[in-house]
């Protein structure tokens, strides 16, 4: 996909200056004030979803990365801009999270009330990975985010893990599939954090989809 490169300009730009963590919501009670568009982040346990959010903000470790699956438990909200534009969030991974089943739903309701409640969200972004294609429970959040009405694009994340005849059939499964989804926006980004592949692009999807 081509960009507009005075786009990819701008949200690079704006991602080289503030980029600051700002809180941990386990609960809703601690969600911040409503007062900037919000962007999120969710996807399968281990898809990636950290080292892309340090690609995306060109830093090393705004967002913990790690090798256990279901490492992030809370909504983590991160604000871009000085003063603040629009917020990033990471959500916890869904999927094959290692804990307790009490645990893993009490995730999903905060993810749930979340989707549905949030009247800041403008966008989600659903990672998923390029070595396995869209999975059950991938599919099973695309039906939620269509049946709340909250607009979403589809990111395959470490392309740079498969071959290119495989990815080129990864992307064109994901994209069949993505229209049959009404709140699925029409462009699939194709992304690898560790060699960059698609990340000025998504950052200008990022501030289109913020309206900044």
């Amino acid at each position: 996909m081509t960009g507009d490169p005075g786009a990819e300009e701008r949200a690079a730009r704006l991602f080289s200056g503030r980029v600051e963590f700002l809180l941990s919501a386990p609960q809703l009670k601690f969600l911040p004030e409503p007062t900037v568009p919000e962007i999120a982040f969710c996807g399968r346990s281990n898809v990636g979803k950290s080292s892309l959010l340090n690609a995306l903000t060109g830093r090393r470790a705004i967002a913990r990365t790690s090798v256990t699956p279901g490492r992030t438990q809370e909504l983590n909200f991160f604000e871009v801009g000085d003063p603040t534009l629009f917020r990033l969030v990471d959500m916890p991974g869904y999927g094959f999270a290692k804990a307790p089943v009490k645990v893993v739903e009490r995730w999903r309701q905060l993810v749930r009330t979340y989707l549905k409640g949030r009247q800041v969200l403008h966008r989600t972004l659903v990672l998923v990975d390029s070595r396995h294609g869209l999975k059950d429970v991938d599919r099973e959040m695309m039906t939620m985010l269509d049946e709340t009405a909250v607009g979403y694009r589809l990111v395959l994340t470490k392309a740079d893990k498969v071959k290119a005849s495989e990815l080129a059939a990864v992307r064109a499964a994901t994209e069949a599939e993505a229209r049959r989804h009404p709140a699925a926006h029409p462009v699939l980004h194709v992304t690898s954090s560790e060699k960059g592949m698609g990340i000025a692009e998504l950052r200008a999807a990022v501030l289109e989809d913020a309206h900044v």
